[in-house]
């Protein structure tokens, strides 16, 4: 019965066929118009096969009854890296792109801001000191990375420097990020530290106006956002780094010399006189033993009743000469100091954390001293800190008594006579500085009252004491610009002749004879060659 049935309707048999194709086709269709999306007017899916002419009848399903597979985007093109563009904070900029840009990326947008114009074309604005990257991409999907450096803007600092210091043309002002960095070569150190005062209040007045400028942002900000950086965190102080180098010479030898002249007048004159006298049963004494203590004396005593008389005296005059002539040498900007002398220790009394009082040691200089700052200005000119002192231990020193102790401790004391000046010389040049002069004038006077006051014959009732202490101290100072000495300088025992055995023995000189043929003498080595 079915082969009949085949045999019989043909017709049917193939009009079910035709619809089964038909409706395959036309699901396959449908999936693959939702997948292509948006890009059908591009690439637009070719029609499928008509079996027959009633295929243009069939209906096709709904499309949101099958299942969609999303279409991937594809992959990244190449990758390149353009040289790094470098901003100055708060400038912007236009740079031409060699491609086509079809869309670009700011890694951190606080630090730069960029905006596509056209697409061969992009505008940079430095907002902060910092760094951050900028990607770009063509049609293709090729990416350029290009680094971005915002720094300090220099200019204005520059124009500056270049109308304050018009004959420092080697200054060169470069910048690192947050830094300001001073190179190139400077006539004195005087101009260096007027280019370093310029670059300090340069970077304060950048800092206030960056603060100033990124607190309303930072508040607009803090209103919606919770937790978000302040300005007072993206931006900081920015700093200075002094790579200067000085032109002129840097090497400064001071002669100091220290001329002191100090006179002692002492006058002392002192008696005592014992007078016994007896009447009836009474004997009267009279004692005044008012002697100054001094080894010359005249003395006179009565071997019938025991009266005597003594007189003591003394004169001395003292006269000391101090001349030192000290030779320092020292760095441009530097401080040297010399002393000739010595130092004592001297017990200090210091409490520790139990209370209980130690006694330290301290140390305490004496002599001849000298500090000096030279700095080399341009022109030859110097400009010297001078401080020269002369101490010397007082030889009557401080009494100290405590409780509990019956003996007197002596401290040592010290007169000094000190002086601090700055002047300007040239090479050579000399200044003194004299008037440290002292003037002590010492009168005692110990007498019996009443018969010391008689005239002439009161001498023998009273000791006088007279002192007179004159000192008066000049310090001359010359500095000179040095140079280092060439390898042939000369030694101060170059004159020295050792002796033969005949002139040390029978003659007994201790140097040999020199060379009929004398050489001029030679100025002396001090290490380095005076200019």
């Amino acid at each position: 019965m079915t082969k009949s049935w085949f045999k019989a309707k043909p017709a049917v048999w193939r009009m079910a066929l035709t619809m089964s194709s038909a409706m395959i086709c036309t699901q396959v269709h449908s999936q693959v118009g939702v997948e292509a999306g948006t890009s059908a007017g591009k690439n637009p899916p070719k029609a499928p096969a008509q079996p027959g002419k009633s295929s243009a009848k069939v209906k096709p399903r709904a499309p949101s009854l099958v299942p969609v597979q999303q279409k991937r985007m594809p992959m990244t093109g190449n990758v390149e890296l353009a040289p790094q563009v470098n901003l100055s904070e708060g400038k912007s900029t236009l740079m031409r792109l060699p491609f086509p840009a079809s869309r670009l990326s700011v890694g951190d947008p606080r630090i730069a801001d960029v905006i596509l114009l056209n697409p061969s074309e992009v505008y940079m604005l430095g907002k902060s000191i910092g760094s951050t990257n900028l990607m770009l991409w063509n049609k293709a999907n090729d990416a350029t990375i290009i680094d971005i450096a915002v720094n300090i803007d220099t200019t204005a600092l520059q124009l500056h420097v270049n109308q304050l210091l018009p004959s420092e043309k080697g200054v060169k002002l470069t910048t690192a990020a947050d830094t300001l960095i001073l190179s190139g070569m400077v006539s004195d150190v005087i101009k260096a530290e007027q280019v370093l005062a310029l670059a300090n209040a340069y970077v304060q007045r950048s800092a206030r106006s960056s603060q100033s400028g990124g607190a309303q942002p930072a508040a607009q900000a803090g209103a919606g956002q919770e937790g978000g950086p302040s300005a007072g965190q993206q931006s900081s102080t920015p700093k200075v780094v002094n790579m200067m180098a000085i032109a002129a010479p840097q090497q400064v030898m001071l002669e100091v010399k220290v001329a002191e002249v100090s006179k002692t007048l002492v006058d002392q004159l002192g008696a005592s006189i014992g007078l016994n006298k007896t009447r009836g049963s009474w004997t009267y004494t009279l004692l005044s033993n008012l002697l100054s203590n001094n080894p010359s004396s005249i003395s006179g005593f009565n071997n019938k009743n025991g009266d005597f008389l003594s007189l003591d005296a003394q004169k001395r005059d003292g006269l000391i000469k101090v001349l030192a002539e000290p030779t320092v040498m020292a760095i441009s900007g530097q401080e040297a100091s010399f002393l000739a002398g010595g130092k004592i220790f001297i017990p200090v009394s210091q409490t520790n954390t139990g209370g209980i009082p130690t006694i330290t040691l301290e140390e305490k200089e004496f002599g001849v001293a000298v500090k000096f700052t030279p700095t080399v200005l341009d022109g030859g000119r110097i400009n010297l800190k001078v401080a020269p002192e002369v101490s010397e231990l007082n030889k009557e020193g401080v009494g100290i008594t405590a409780t509990g102790i019956s003996t007197t401790a002596i401290l040592p004391s010290f007169t000094t006579r000190r002086s601090t000046t700055t002047v300007q010389l040239y090479d050579g040049q000399s200044f003194a500085i004299g008037g440290l002069i002292k003037n002590n004038v010492t009168a005692n006077i110990k007498a019996l009252p009443v018969l010391g006051e008689v005239p002439v014959l009161g001498a023998l009732f009273r000791s006088s004491d007279f002192q007179t202490d004159r000192s008066e101290l000049v310090f001359i100072i010359t500095p000179h610009l040095v140079k280092p000495l060439a390898p042939d300088y000369p030694l101060p025992t170059d004159s020295f002749v050792e002796p033969s055995r005949t002139e040390f023995f029978l003659e007994g000189k201790m140097e040999g004879s020199r060379p009929s043929t004398e050489v001029s003498p030679r100025s002396p080595a001090t290490g380095f060659d005076v200019r």
